[in-house]
């Protein structure tokens, strides 16, 4: 081995120590989605950072989604879908299709690159050890010929309603490392289909995690000259989001993030997910891949 590469490597593993020092024992809640989850490096990557992370002391939990792979399963059994407001309507049939992919097909093969890598994952849904209860949405939205609101039954499509720990702190301290389906039950023992991020972020703030990252497919909050930003407080987010620096997909992701912040959650962390070992490189580096939230 060449001198210098001896001392780079030397360098990165110093500058880790601080940073593996102040997690050890505290918990990160992943937020795994966008093209970290289907490019076969950066699944790997991101499975040994997840592996890696456990092993020096950190507790890892994996929340994921799975919506293309929804709707490449709904396509192939010619189950039309609509969104409406960014979510998907979610009929009987179309509940059965999402609990076959996210809590089957995605959990498991995430659970198995997990443990592939040397870990110990156990996947789970809401509905194991009643973990996740759930309630429904409807949505109002605007008629296009009067100033009125209709109200739209978006079916299986829920929020979180409560969150019991009890199973996920059960596996973190058997030494397992959680990996979650967003779906919850209802009061009704109904399914019900929840997005990711607001899955990942009550997690984290029942949790009093240390840190929640969510992986995208940006390399985070950008200007509107395209610039990364990052330090952003509550604050921040709210002037971003009036001001119209953050639209579209990233409003609800960054209200995800300002949720589990007022809840205690320590600092947040929307991550360039296309980057391999993002997840360490915005843990226990100095510079980081993303943009970071706190809360003031």
């Amino acid at each position: 081995m060449k001198k210098t590469s001896a001392n780079t490597i030397a360098h990165v593993l110093i500058e880790a120590l601080p940073y593996i020092q102040k997690f050890k024992n505290k918990t990160v809640v992943v937020k795994f989605g966008g093209n970290a989850m289907v490019d076969e490096t950066l699944k790997h990557s991101f499975a040994r950072d997840i592996v890696l992370m456990k092993l020096v002391g950190i507790n890892p939990i994996v929340v994921h989604g799975g919506g293309p792979q929804i709707g490449q399963l709904l396509q192939r059994l010619d189950i039309s879908t609509q969104f409406i407001d960014g979510m998907r309507v979610t009929d009987s049939e179309t509940m059965d299709v999402v609990e076959m992919v996210l809590g089957g097909q995605v959990n498991k093969q995430i659970v198995n690159l997990i443990n592939m890598n040397g870990g110990k994952a156990i996947g789970l849904t809401g509905k194991d050890g009643d973990f996740i209860h759930a309630k429904k949405i409807n949505t109002n939205t605007l008629l296009d010929n009067e100033k009125a609101s209709e109200l739209i039954d978006l079916g299986h499509v829920g929020e979180v309603d409560s969150i019991d720990p009890a199973v996920v702190n059960m596996l973190c301290q058997s030494n397992f490392i959680p990996v979650i389906a967003p779906i919850g039950v209802g009061n009704d023992g109904n399914s019900y289909n929840i997005n990711a991020d607001l899955v990942a972020g009550k997690v984290a703030e029942v949790l009093k995690a240390e840190k929640l990252l969510l992986l995208t497919n940006t390399a985070g909050i950008l200007d509107k000259e395209g610039n990364l930003l990052t330090g952003l407080s509550i604050a921040d987010i709210d002037d971003l989001i009036a001001n119209g620096t953050i639209a579209a997909g990233m409003i609800p992701k960054t209200r995800c993030a300002t949720d589990a912040l007022k809840g205690g959650v320590s600092s947040v962390h929307i991550i360039d997910g296309r980057v391999e070992h993002a997840v360490l490189l915005e843990l226990l580096t100095d510079q980081g891949v993303g943009t970071l939230l706190v809360s003031h």
